[in-house]
């Protein structure tokens, strides 16, 4: 008896719609994409069905839903830091990425966590809210009582001493910034690069 594949796709995946979303809303680092990562695993296992219906159509959809999920992280051009720790979480091996590349990484992280330390405190809790949380300018504004102008210019000045302190060098004539010159947050091309694993 071959049943009709919207019939079997109701009664094998969709019957798993709760667990595919409590799975997704866990794995996933943007809550609002959740539904439109359902709807994709959805097509992509009724086409799949097309074809041939899965053995086990429960851990089929499950194992979509993963490698969708990691689908999109690759496509990303710009990955968050959160999407990153969902790659780990995915225990998913990702093809390329050699230990220099890693040491390297993580230097640059700490370089910018340093950077960003050392803002000023009004300018580093704008450009947290705004690059970080995502608020808008006008939200950001209304948030701490100040102008969206102010905002603006916290969000540049911080960009620009972030950038000199990450890169050592003055955005506006390519020259090492004075503080990469003092020794301050720049490493120098002498240092010792730190092994990530001690």
């Amino acid at each position: 008896m071959d049943e009709s594949l919207d019939t079997w796709f109701k009664r094998e995946i969709l019957a798993h719609e709760a667990a595919l979303v409590r799975f997704l809303l866990r794995s996933w680092h943007n809550p609002e994409d959740v539904h439109d990562l359902r709807q994709e695993c959805y097509v992509r296992v009724y086409e799949a069905a097309t074809k041939t219906r899965p053995v086990s159509p429960k851990s089929f959809l499950f194992h979509t839903a993963r490698h969708l999920m990691v689908d999109r992280l690759r496509r990303k051009r710009v990955v968050s830091i959160e999407a990153v720790e969902d790659l780990d979480a995915l225990n998913v091996l990702v093809e390329g990425i050699s230990p220099e590349q890693k040491v390297h990484a993580r230097q640059e992280l700490k370089l910018l966590a340093r950077a960003f330390a050392m803002l000023p405190p009004k300018c580093r809790e704008v450009v947290w809210l705004r690059r970080v949380d995502g608020l808008s300018q006008r939200e950001v504004a209304t948030r701490l009582g100040l102008t969206e102008s102010s905002v603006e210019k916290h969000v540049m000045k911080g960009t620009r001493l972030l950038a000199d302190a990450v890169f050592g060098r003055d955005v506006s004539d390519g020259k090492r910034a004075a503080g990469a010159q003092s020794g301050s947050v720049v490493p120098d091309a002498n240092d010792a690069v730190e092994d990530p694993n001690q």
